[in-house]
């Protein structure tokens, strides 16, 4: 029988790939699991509105479970209300969470502690692959993507909103990693092969938010 499991899904590019790997492999995705800022309703760090989150499920032809949790909430807000989640999967017999990781061993770590409180583990179908591979990789699948937020200490105002191409990739100055897994920069997915159709958006404004990050308001169709 295959392996259940729940995705933790950001609704960017590495949550989409590491859903396309898990597929492959022929594991049971029993849905997704994303993690919501109330106070803006949009997907925590991504800065993407919610709606489009909920259009990114339905192509998929998976539930999401949205994680609710207050601006600027606690590490231990996050774990109390991430554990008490997955404990109702567990008592489904869901036992294994994927996540989009690529070498970060302290995120790891940290997820691994926390799921081994309650008897489940993670799986990281990316996990030490190389991020220019990996990017390559997610394009010539036929995945689309658009950067929603940039860390403006590292990249400029004009990166955030660009199409995740490989344009994109020659223009990144070195020591930016191609997946941005140090967090200089994050995705929204509207398309690819594991996708029914399509999510339609627009191009908003881009704001400056916290005398740091550049976020493209993605608005829907």
């Amino acid at each position: 029988m295959a392996e259940k499991v729940v995705v933790g899904w950001s609704g960017g590019k590495d949550s989409a790939l590491a859903l396309y790997e898990v597929l492959k492999s022929g594991m049971d995705v029993v849905g997704l699991l994303t993690t919501v800022t109330q106070d803006y309703d949009r997907v925590s760090i991504h800065g993407v509105r919610r709606v489009l989150l909920e259009q990114q499920a339905a192509s998929l032809g998976f539930p999401v479970e949205e994680m609710l949790l207050a601006k600027g909430a606690a590490d231990e807000d996050y774990e109390q209300e991430f554990l008490t989640i997955l404990r109702s999967y567990r008592n489904r017999g869901v036992l294994g969470v994927v996540f989009g990781d690529i070498f970060l061993e302290d995120v790891r770590k940290f997820r691994d502690e926390l799921l081994a409180r309650i008897g489940m583990h993670g799986i990281y179908p990316l996990w030490k692959r190389d991020s220019r591979n990996l990017a390559n990789h997610f394009i010539e699948l036929g995945f689309k993507a658009v950067i929603s937020v940039v860390d403006g200490n590292v990249l400029g105002k004009e990166f955030s909103g660009r199409e995740y191409d490989k344009h994109l990739l020659a223009d990144l100055p070195s020591g930016v990693d191609p997946c941005g897994e140090n967090g200089e920069f994050h995705t929204f997915v509207y398309d690819g092969p594991i996708f029914s159709k399509p999510i339609a958006f627009m191009w908003g404004e881009v704001v400056f938010r916290e005398n740091r990050f550049w976020y493209t308001d993605l608005v829907p169709i």
